[in-house]
C-alpha cells in the first residue's frame, strides 16, 4: 500500500505520565486524522513507559522499556506495522541520543526543540541526517500558524520593502520564583543545566523568538550583543535575556525573553519594519495580523478570510472569526511532516507548502544562537557571531 494511502504511523520518545509537551504532540498529530501513534518509549523508567502506554490503550508488546529497545524492535516488524517515524518529545539532554538511534534504525525524526543539548551535538546530527537519507523535523510550532506564514509571504514578496528592523519578545512569568526548588517537573529539568543544556529561558523560549525572527523576514541573524540574568536566587540557569541582533543585509533587531516577568503568559510578539511598510503579530491573538504602511491607515489581516494566500489559507482549519491557535499550528508541522513522508516513500516530488516546516538548519541555528548568547554575555554583552 502506497504511503498517500494509509495513516502515517508514528511512536513517542518521552511525554509520558505527568509530561507537559508530549500530550500537545499526541494531539495535534491526531487533529487531521492522518497519523496513528503505535508505539512508544514513554519515560526513562521502564513501567512507568508500559503503564503510560497502557493509558494511551496501546497494544503491551507496543509500550517500550527504552528507547533504544523500540528502535531494534519497531525496525524488525515487517514494513506495513512498524512506526514511519519518532516523535522525540523529552527533555533536551535526551533530543539527539534519541534521534541518533532512530536513524541509525532507520526511521525519521520529529524532535521538540531545541534540537539538541549543545551545538556540537546539533551539528554532528547535521551530518548523521544526510547520511542517513531520512527526513528531519523540529516543532518549533509558532511558524504553524496562518498568520504568520501570511506575514512571511508579505516580506517575501516585497510589501514591507527591504527589512530595516526587527522586534521581537517573549515574556513570560511562571518562575518568577523558585519553583524548581519545590520539585515542580517542568521547572526542575529547565532550570538543570545537566537537562537544559547551556541555557535556560533563551533555549527554552529565546529559540522560539529566534526562529520566528528568521521565518518571518527571511533573514539570518549573523551576529547578536547579549545580556543574560538568573534573577531568582539560587538558580543556575539565566531566567531572562536582552539581546541586540544583526542580521544577514543589515537590518537590525531586539529580541527579550523572560520567565521572571509576573503576570505575563506565553505573550510571543513581533514587529518587523521595511522601507515602505511593518507588520505585527502576537501570539495570544494569532489570528490577527496588523499590516501598517507609510501613507495609509493599518490594515487589520485575519485568519480564514478570502483574501488570504494560499499558504496561510493551508493552514487554517476553521472558518473565519472562529478560534484557532497553539494545538492546530503544532499540528501544520505534523501534517507537513507526514505529507513529506508520504511524498519520500511514494517517490514523488514534495511541492513547497508540504516542505514548509522547521528541518535541522533550524535546529543548528538555534543551538549556535543559545551559545552566542550565552558566550556574549559572560563577555560584557560583547558582539559575538553565530557559529552555524
Amino acid at each position: 500500500m502506497k504511503a498517500s494511502e494509509r495513516k502515517i504511523r508514528y511512536g513517542m520518545v518521552g511525554g509520558g505520565r505527568g509530561a507537559f509537551i508530549g500530550a500537545v504532540h499526541r494531539i495535534a498529530a491526531g487533529i487531521d486524522g492522518e497519523l496513528e501513534l503505535v508505539c512508544g518509549a514513554f519515560s526513562s523508567d521502564p513501567q512507568r513507559s508500559k503503564d503510560s502506554g497502557a493509558d494511551l490503550f496501546l497494544p503491551e508488546d507496543r509500550c517500550y522499556g527504552t528507547f533504544e529497545e523500540m528502535m531494534e524492535k519497531e525496525a524488525a516488524l515487517p514494513e506495513g506495522e512498524r512506526m514511519d517515524f519518532v516523535a522525540i518529545v523529552t527533555p533536551n539532554h535526551m533530543h539527539f541520543p534519541a534521534a541518533k538511534a532512530a536513524l541509525e534504525a532507520g526511521f525519521h525524526v520529529l524532535s521538540d526543540k531545541p534540537a539538541t543539548f549543545d551545538l556540537a551535538q546539533a551539528k554532528e546530527l547535521r551530518e548523521l541526517i544526510e547520511k542517513s537519507g531520512k527526513l528531519y523535523g523540529l516543532t518549533h510550532n509558532y511558524t504553524g500558524y496562518p498568520l504568520v506564514k501570511e506575514a512571511r509571504k508579505m516580506v517575501a514578496d516585497g510589501k514591507l520593502g527591504k527589512i530595516r528592523k526587527v522586534v521581537v519578545e517573549y515574556p513570560q512569568g511562571w518562575l518568577a520564583t523558585r519553583l524548581e526548588a519545590d520539585d515542580q517537573k517542568q521547572a526542575a529539568w529547565r532550570t538543570d543545566p545537566k537537562r537544559s543544556g547551556a541555557a535556560g529561558c533563551v533555549g527554552d523560549i529565546g529559540t522560539h523568538a529566534e526562529n520566528l525572527a528568521e521565518y518571518i523576514t527571511g533573514l539570518k541573524i549573523s551576529e547578536l550583543a547579549a545580556d543574560i540574568t538568573a534573577f531568582v536566587e539560587g538558580r543556575l540557569l539565566d531566567d531572562d535575556a536582552n539581546v541586540l541582533l544583526r542580521f544577514e543585509g543589515g537590518a537590525k533587531g531586539v529580541l527579550h525573553c523572560s520567565q521572571i516577568s509576573v503576570g505575563e503568559e506565553n505573550n510571543l510578539n513581533i514587529r518587523v519594519y521595511g522601507e515602505k511598510g511593518g507588520l505585527e503579530w502576537h501570539q495570544p491573538e494569532p489570528n490577527t495580523l496588523l499590516v501598517k504602511s507609510l501613507d495609509g491607515p493599518t490594515e487589520v489581516v485575519r485568519t480564514g478570510n478570502g483574501y488570504v494566500g494560499e499558504e496561510a489559507a493551508a493552514a487554517t482549519r476553521t472558518p473565519a472569526s472562529h478560534p484557532e491557535g497553539y494545538l492546530e499550528a503544532f499540528a501544520n508541522i505534523y501534517k507537513n511532516f507526514a505529507n513529506h513522508i508520504r511524498a519520500v516513500e511514494d517517490g514523488v516530488e514534495p511541492d513547497a507548502m508540504t516542505l514548509d516546516y522547521p528541518k535541522i538548519e533550524d535546529g543548528v541555528r538555534g543551538m549556535a544562537f543559545i551559545e552566542a548568547v550565552v558566550a556574549s554575555s559572560k563577555d560584557n554583552a560583547a558582539w559575538t557571531k553565530l557559529d552555524c
